[in-house]
């Protein structure tokens, strides 16, 4: 069985070319049985990635292979999916086995949460949703260092230096607003301050930085660095404030849903059966399930008819 994951930035090709070289290899398995299956799993693959010019935007994830099924018998199974959002994973395994730890992590987490890291160099804005993160902005900057002489050129040097550094602080907020307000509602759940000097400290008390973005402002970060290698730092030096924020909006979306149970206020339902049939009535505007639940609800569709 062939698991493939190509990461939304990278190329078609460059996997197909891999694939064709898994089957020149296949030829020196030396069981026939085995060497049949791998093959004809890895040629399933190839006919699927030629559907593709190039990687959809949120990756590609492909299953191919010989499956045993309930009822006896083999089946050919060939799956090629765009996950739901974007994946950084590359992985390629032939196994006993789909593998499908990559693509589950995608569910364990939909918050996304906005960093800015800055320093003397330039600044980048990011975003970390789960495991994937993304870049959506940088640029540098040239700032002058302090002037070590006396006299009059000290002080005209004093005035230019807070100047430029007032108005590398005036892009940095106005590019904070265009990454991380949209529809006039902050699009992220946190914001995490980064960086190696104090531009994060003066960013966060100055009058240039947005309204609608300071209450979500949940850690400033010291790190090390800069760039990309800064928002990796400050990504784990903010893990336990940013389990904090998810654990905190947990409790108050438990705690209305028993302000609802102690008012009597008939807008909750609970229990597989009310709650499936709440959700086909489109009364459902919170949903609440439980992490190791045993249900599973399949929908097949042929006809015009639905069997559930």
């Amino acid at each position: 069985m062939i698991t493939l994951i190509i990461p939304f930035k990278d190329q078609v090709n460059i996997h197909a070319r891999m694939i064709a070289e898994e089957v020149g290899k296949a030829s020196n398995i030396k069981s026939r049985v085995t060497r049949q299956n791998v093959t004809d799993a890895l040629t399933s693959t190839m006919e699927k990635l030629k559907l593709y010019n190039k990687t959809p935007p949120n990756g590609l994830v492909l299953f191919c292979g010989l499956v045993q099924m309930e009822e006896g018998g083999e089946k050919m199974v060939k799956i090629d999916l765009e996950p739901f959002k974007p994946i950084n994973t590359t992985l390629y395994k032939c196994d006993s086995v789909f593998h499908t730890e990559e693509v589950k992590k995608l569910l364990e987490d939909n918050d996304k949460f906005g960093f800015i890291i800055m320093d003397g160099n330039g600044s980048l804005f990011g975003t970390l949703q789960g495991s994937t993160r993304n870049t959506i902005l940088k640029f540098t900057v040239d700032l002058p260092k302090k002037h070590g002489r006396g006299g009059q050129s000290a002080n005209r040097f004093a005035r230019i230096r807070v100047e430029k550094r007032r108005n590398y602080l005036r892009k940095v907020a106005e590019s904070a607003t265009s990454c991380f307000i949209t529809n006039d509602m902050p699009n992220v759940k946190g914001l995490i301050l980064a960086g190696s000097a104090e531009f994060k400290n003066d960013l966060s008390k100055s009058d240039l930085f947005d309204l609608r973005l300071s209450p979500i402002v949940i850690k400033l970060v010291d790190i090390s660095y800069g760039g990309e290698n800064g928002f990796n730092q400050a990504i784990e030096l903010s893990t336990d404030a940013l389990k904090s924020v998810k654990f905190i909006h947990e409790k108050k979306v438990i705690g209305k849903f028993f302000d609802e149970i102690a008012k009597d206020t008939g807008k909750y339902v609970f229990g597989v059966k009310d709650t499936l049939e709440a959700m086909e009535n489109g009364s459902i505007d919170i949903l609440i399930i439980y992490e190791n639940c045993e249900y599973n609800r399949l929908i097949l569709r042929a006809n015009n008819s639905e069997g559930k």
